[in-house]
């Protein structure tokens, strides 16, 4: 449309066509252009979220990581509680692939033991004189996969006679790889019963508190500051002493599970009161109200909706609260304890400083306990902004 400049004294012309509009109009975008004016907001969610690189990795290592504790028995290198006798407090073994020049293929030495009678510390030494190869989707040692299914199937295995210990064992002969991969299924699994329960209590505590306000909010929030005025230590001691000793390890797992989602639902609940005395001002709850919505359909369709960013936030960061708060409580010896093998149980028994002085692998259920923390922070910040895609 060509609009002449207007002479002194004469009114401007418009640049508004007069024409209907046409939402579907697009012909004259680009493609790219016509691709994000038709996107749909989860997938203007997935491709704000590729763009965060490091929520991206982070999402796929937890992805893996909780796929592998469908398989722990297939990957790790031997049972849970196979104990090597001859090979107590081991250090890690290297893995080779050429020997005196010559390739060979993945392969293990074998080791020399020797008891160092000044300070009675074991000493392994690669005895280059053993090759031991290693063989993948191998016989093993016999299991149980999920406790119910008999068979003896491993990701890798060595050649008979030699020992795979890439994390070396522990005072029982035990292979820590293997400990460690059996704990993950432990560790990362009490996060996701923990935040189940912990988002339930918050969202509908919190909402209540929110969408009612008076009397109902004052009694939540006294509430919430008892709860959050309980000193840790001592509460976990307490806790430690109500479990009866003669429950099974799995009802001590649901326990700590339980225990630790009651714990960690106050800081949800008031987050979720802050935004819901904002947001039920807003015309379209007061819309909803006179169309006759229930409060539940109102906070659960119409108000939680609009802070799904802050709650995406605070379930990366209750996922790894709650596994440090498992890892924390089964260290100092008030959470799981054996035959139940979890990374805070395998921290355990790093707690003498001269074990650990000479024996340093056995801090090695750290590494998981960081690496996992770090992915879940990350994620949660990639997916905090891809929450919110027109931000």
């Amino acid at each position: 449309m060509k609009t002449s400049i207007p002479k002194n004294g004469e009114p401007m012309g418009h640049f508004v066509s007069d024409a209907a509009f046409d939402p579907h109009s697009i012909e004259q975008l680009n493609d790219e252009q016509k691709a994000y004016y038709l996107a749909s907001q989860k997938k203007l969610m997935w491709w704000k979220f590729k763009l965060h690189k490091l929520a991206v990795v982070s999402g796929i290592f937890l992805a893996l990581v909780y796929i592998s504790i469908l398989f722990s028995e297939f990957l790790a290198p031997y049972d849970l509680n196979h104990r090597h006798v001859k090979n107590i407090y081991q250090p890690p073994q290297s893995v080779h692939l050429f020997h005196e020049g010559q390739f060979v293929g993945p392969f293990v030495y074998g080791t020399k033991y020797e008891l160092n009678l000044e300070t009675l510390a074991r000493t392994y030494a690669p005895d280059s004189k053993k090759i031991y190869k290693l063989s993948f989707f191998c016989s093993g040692d016999k299991y149980k996969f999920w406790g119910v299914i008999p068979a003896d199937n491993h990701l890798v295995c060595v050649e008979k006679g030699g020992t795979l210990f890439l994390l070396g064992t522990d005072r029982l002969g035990r292979d820590m790889l293997s400990r460690i991969i059996y704990g993950t299924r432990i560790s990362m699994t009490i996060g996701l019963i923990g935040i189940a329960i912990s988002f339930i209590l918050g969202i509908s505590i919190g909402g209540m508190a929110g969408y009612y306000g008076g009397w109902v909010d004052n009694i939540v929030q006294r509430i919430i500051e008892v709860i959050q005025s309980i000193p840790s230590i001592p509460l976990w001691l307490a806790i430690a002493a109500i479990i009866p000793v003669s429950w099974s390890p799995i009802l001590v797992y649901f326990a700590i599970s339980v225990v630790l989602a009651l714990l960690d639902w106050t800081g949800l609940a008031r987050a979720v009161r802050s935004k819901l005395l904002s947001l039920r001002e807003e015309d379209y709850v007061l819309a909803a109200e006179l169309m006759g919505a229930k409060p539940r359909r109102i906070i659960l369709r119409h108000l939680v909706p609009g802070f799904m960013s802050h709650l995406i936030a605070s379930a990366t960061l209750t996922i790894p609260s709650m596994i440090l708060g498992e890892t924390a409580l089964s260290f100092l010896g008030l959470g799981l304890r054996p035959p139940v093998t979890s990374w805070g149980v395998l921290l355990n028994e790093a707690q003498n400083i001269n074990v650990v002085v000479l024996y340093p692998w056995l801090i090695l259920p750290v590494v998981p306990v960081v690496l996992v923390i770090l992915a879940f922070n990350f994620l949660g910040d990639g997916l905090r902004d891809a929450a919110d895609p027109y931000a």
